[in-house]
């Protein structure tokens, strides 16, 4: 099988989800649109979609985000499993038809999330706890598309995951960074660091070991059971 990411900034790339791809056995291929790079024609069986800082609606300036929306909706109507992340669940989002605005309050660091009872029910989650902490970095939200399901909640933030029809996951925040990842989003985007009551310092946002591994783990698992599904 093969494992094929987009990735739209040199600093956010998939971290802990390619170490998982290869464990797996997958054949791992990326598109790097910064790059100016174009994903293959044919999409493929698991499909990852990165952040970025840019919005869904920037497509004036990075003119390659009209051309992403279009390969998602050909990659949903192949069958491809496709997993966005922060940015790539925005995109996910409006290809299938919900709205992408600014969330109330920017959310940066390492906050808690809460599964939702319906996401608690559902094989994706099996051995999950109903809250844990994951590490975010995003200003913009999602509305939940008509026929998904909504999956996970933040106090800054409502809508933090959904799953459509166990083809398409979306998740706001980011369980695949790494120590490396971080201090680059840290160098990289320095200005989101604006005063909000969910805005860490940089020392609270750099982490310490045991959150990276325990997102690692929980991130090679729902991965696991996604590509079940």
């Amino acid at each position: 099988m093969e494992c094929h990411y987009l990735q739209h900034v040199r600093f956010e790339t998939p971290g802990a989800i390619l170490d998982w791809a290869k464990a797996r056995g997958f054949a791992i291929t990326g598109t790097r649109w910064f790059l100016d790079e174009r994903p293959p024609v044919d999409p493929p069986d698991l499909l990852i979609v990165m952040g970025g800082p840019m919005g869904v609606y920037d497509e004036e300036q990075y003119p390659w985000l009209a051309e992403e929306k279009l390969y998602l909706r050909k990659a949903l109507e192949r069958g491809s499993k496709i997993v966005g992340i922060c940015l790539g669940a925005q995109l996910l989002a409006e290809v299938l038809e919900a709205a992408v605005t600014k969330n109330p309050h920017r959310e940066i660091g390492w906050w808690p999330i809460k599964l939702t009872p319906e996401a608690l029910g559902h094989p994706l989650w099996e051995g999950f706890p109903p809250e844990f902490i994951v590490f975010h970095w995003h200003g913009d939200t999602f509305e939940i598309p008509k026929g998904a399901l909504h999956l996970a909640s933040s106090e800054a933030c409502t809508n933090q995951a959904f799953l459509y029809q166990d083809q398409a996951l979306a998740l706001q925040f980011h369980m695949e960074v790494t120590p490396e990842g971080v201090a680059a989003l840290l160098e990289n985007s320095k200005e989101d660091l604006e005063p909000g009551p969910f805005v860490q310092e940089e020392s609270e946002i750099l982490g310490d070991h045991e959150l990276y591994q325990q997102n690692h783990r929980y991130l090679f698992e729902l991965l696991d059971h996604f590509v079940r599904l």
